[in-house]
This record gives structure tokens, sequence and C-alpha cells, in this order.
């Protein structure tokens, strides 16, 4: 794990949760309401594209999001906690994330708070995921996500997995928020693992 090598046993264990604008905030909140129930700390910002998204794609409100989480900060506030290194954290979730964020991240020319958390996960060597939402990708696309995987981020697209085969959407997020929290080493039961034969 990326953990950074100084956690006293009585500092929360957090992480922070980035949400942007692009497609796919069902994750973001999912992943937020499995960490509620956990011993996670969870610190939470969203783009206001990913606001723009929350509307969109969901019957939640803005305060029904900031709900899940444990603190909130807007997107413009770059000297909030998470914009420092000294916080310690387990690392960072960007889910959705829109391709001009993982450009952003990937260039370390960060605008946003959600991009300068990240850049700060980086350089503290702490676990950063992305889980890009585009399709299809152009060379420009792929040569971005290279370069964040190059510099640390792991590059985890939404991907649905069939063999658990799920009934419903929901199990298919399941799936995939559960491989994000694997990441992480945070236990859930979101999900069956594979065994080496179908369940």
């Amino acid at each position: 794990m990326n953990e950074p090598l100084y956690y006293p046993s009585g500092e929360p264990r957090r992480l922070i949760v980035g949400i942007s604008g692009a497609t796919g905030i069902a994750y973001g909140v999912r992943l937020l309401e499995v960490l509620r129930e956990s011993e996670v700390e969870t610190h939470l910002v969203v783009t206001r594209p990913g606001l723009m998204t929350l509307n969109y794609e969901t019957d939640l409100s803005r305060d029904d999001l900031y709900a899940l989480a444990d603190h909130v900060y807007p997107e413009n506030d770059v000297g909030a906690a998470i914009s420092s290194g000294s916080m310690l954290t387990l690392g960072m979730v960007v889910a959705p994330c829109a391709v001009k964020s993982a450009a952003e991240i990937a260039s370390g020319a960060t605008q946003t708070l959600l991009t300068r958390a990240a850049d700060v996960t980086l350089k503290e060597r702490r676990r950063l995921v992305l889980m890009v939402r585009e399709s299809p990708l152009h060379t420009g696309h792929l040569r971005t996500l290279t370069e964040a995987s190059e510099i640390g981020a792991i590059v985890m697209p939404p991907m649905p997995a069939f063999y658990p085969r799920p009934d419903t959407i929901a199990d298919m997020i399941d799936h995939t928020v559960g491989r994000v929290l694997d990441l992480f080493a945070i236990d859930h039961d979101l999900s069956p693992r594979w065994t080496g034969k179908p369940a």
C-alpha cells in the first residue's frame, strides 16, 4: 500500500473523495454511502460540473450529497485542509473523474481544490485512484492517462464485471466500488469474490 509511513494509531483513517463532472456520479455517491458505515472519515470536494451531473443523473440534492460526507470543501477553497500533505490520509478517489481533471492532475497544473488535493496525494506518495469516465478514448486521452499513471495514479475506469451475474445496475456499481475499497484495504461485503469457478 502507498500509505504514509507515519500514521499514528490515534489518527482517524481518512479518505478524500473527489467528484468531477463526468457521467457516473452514482459511483461517488455509493462510495460515500459505504464509507459512511465504516470507520473511515470522508473528505469530499465536488466540482461545479459535478453538481450539474448530480442534478442530471440522480434525484439527490446538493445537501443530500454533502450529508453523506464527514467534511465538505468548496472547489475553490485551495487553502483547505486537504490541500496540504500535512493532513494524513489513506489517499484519494476521484469518482467519477473527467478527462479534464485527469489532465490537470497529470500535468501538475491544478486549477481547483479537487485537482490540488490529487496532486498533494501523489507528492506524498499516497494512493490516488482515478475512475475515468469517457468512451471512446482518443490518443490524447490515452496519453494523458499514461502520464497520470507514470506519476503514480491508479487509472481505474469503472468497467462492469459480469462474472458475478449482476441482477441490477446497483449490483454492478457495488462490485466496482468494492474493487476501489480493496485498493485501500477497507473491508466491505459489496460483492462475492472470484474463487476460480462460478458461484
